[in-house]
């Protein structure tokens, strides 16, 4: 909720920026806590793309360790000393996955995604040629969709879906030399990403395929499990997400649940028929133009999310309220109109608050939030952006700071963490306070 002290605290700014309400954050936190049962969160990085958010959520009771969505960032995060990170793909950067080879306490703390022996060879290959000696961590990704009348629901991701498929894939891990499997990932992204809410036909079918699947994936996911623990030992079995995380929790074949979006709550999570988390973050659009009675029109604001092309993608304008895009022009590049009786409020260079449809996302428009708690600015939290990492380029770009705040650039060399030196990580080592992250 964008409150009167929170658009006064920023009231100065000089727009577009972004802000975050420490508060609501911090309420998220603990709403995700009670809703995992009792199982340790581990933090979807790829929902935030802060490290401050990432490092203040990873301090509470209850949160253990991060889900990168790439190992040039879970490279770039242990470098800050994150510790016990998983990557949520499978990686073919031979660049990043030599650095990791290269780097032993890199390598002891992230774990790497595979389903198919091809990318076993890729380590592998990679791997060798920096460090022969190396054993890389691999967790196995298991597909957590419904099968159903010949239809695929859910993501598609894993091959892997029965029992014999997976257990080929750790007889062939346990095979060689250079990769140890420690742990298996089944995410059901048709229950936890998609929103549920409503009493439309389409809602309704929606949840009972939800029931249903919650249903078959506890059978066949259990059973997954109990044959892996007969051929290997494991250190960690995840699933979930913000939108599951009730019935993940309750499964019984977890040892932890993953979830991140719900620290922002964006637009999106506002459709779950179950939950409903505070929105804490935000985007704002300067007003430019006052073109007619009872509208206005903003720099940019054409933020739209990733995804299937539809209206959900869009972002929506949190403040003022009755204020809405035009149906003929939606957001816009460059500027968005927006009608409706909360124009009557707004003057030429006052400020519109949006939501992103999604977390993440928002950080990749953001080289910082202002961080907004008790209707103060109490802080600034550089996005991925604004500390110069892309990691949709793997390593081919470097992070211009892997050392991240400036208090961890004083210590960037006191061999508390691994440092990025050219394209391979110098191994360091393990930071006194890496145990109390894990």
């Amino acid at each position: 909720m964008v409150t009167a002290g929170l658009r006064r605290a920023v009231a100065h700014l000089n727009a577009p920026f972004g802000v975050l309400d420490r508060d609501a954050f911090d309420a998220n936190a603990a709403a995700l806590r009670d809703r995992a049962g009792g199982l340790p969160i581990r933090v979807a990085s790829k929902s935030l793309r802060v490290p401050a958010a990432i490092e203040r959520v990873l301090a509470r009771d209850g949160f253990a360790g991060v889900l990168a969505f790439s190992l040039a960032e879970a490279l770039a995060l242990h470098a800050r000393g994150i510790r016990d990170i998983v990557v949520a793909y499978p990686s073919v950067d031979r660049t990043a996955l030599a650095a990791l080879a290269a780097a032993p306490e890199a390598a002891a703390h992230i774990t790497l995604m595979v389903d198919h022996p091809d990318q076993l060879d890729l380590i592998e290959q990679a791997a060798a040629a920096a460090a022969p000696e190396a054993v890389l961590r691999v967790c196995i990704d298991i597909d957590g969709s419904l099968r159903l009348a010949g239809l695929h629901i859910g993501a598609r991701r894993s091959p892997l879906h029965e029992i014999g498929q997976v257990l080929a894939l750790v007889g062939d891990i346990g095979a060689r030399q250079r990769v140890r499997l420690v742990g298996l990932m089944c995410y059901e992204g048709q229950i936890a990403g998609v929103p549920n809410a409503g009493w439309q036909p389409r809602q309704a079918m929606l949840r009972r395929l939800q029931s249903h699947s919650v249903r078959e994936l506890a059978e066949r996911r259990n059973a997954i499990v109990a044959a892996v623990r007969a051929e290997a030992e494991l250190t960690f079995v995840n699933g979930g997400g913000t939108g599951s995380l009730e019935t993940s929790a309750a499964e019984g074949s977890l040892t932890e649940v993953a979830a991140g979006s719900g620290l922002f709550a964006p637009a999106s999570f506002d459709r779950f028929a179950h939950f409903r988390h505070t929105p804490a973050a935000y985007f704002t659009a300067p007003v430019v133009r006052i073109p007619a009675p009872d509208w206005v029109t903003v720099s940019g604001g054409g933020w739209i999310a990733s995804g299937a092309a539809a209206a959900d993608r869009l972002p929506t304008v949190a403040w003022p309220t009755d204020l809405a895009p035009s149906g003929s022009e939606g957001v816009g590049e460059v500027q968005t109109p927006l009608t409706g009786r909360g124009a009557r409020q707004l003057r030429i260079g006052d400020h519109v608050f949006f939501r992103h449809a999604k977390a993440g996302e928002l950080a990749e428009h953001l080289s910082r939030f202002h961080v907004v708690a008790g209707g103060t600015i109490v802080d600034t939290w550089e996005t991925y952006r604004g500390l110069g990492w892309n990691f949709e380029t793997g390593m081919n770009e470097q992070p211009r700071d892997a050392a991240g705040s400036p208090e961890q650039k004083e210590h960037a060399h006191d061999n508390h963490s691994p440092q990025l030196v050219g394209q391979r990580l110098v191994p360091s080592a393990d930071p006194p306070h890496a145990q109390q992250r894990r």
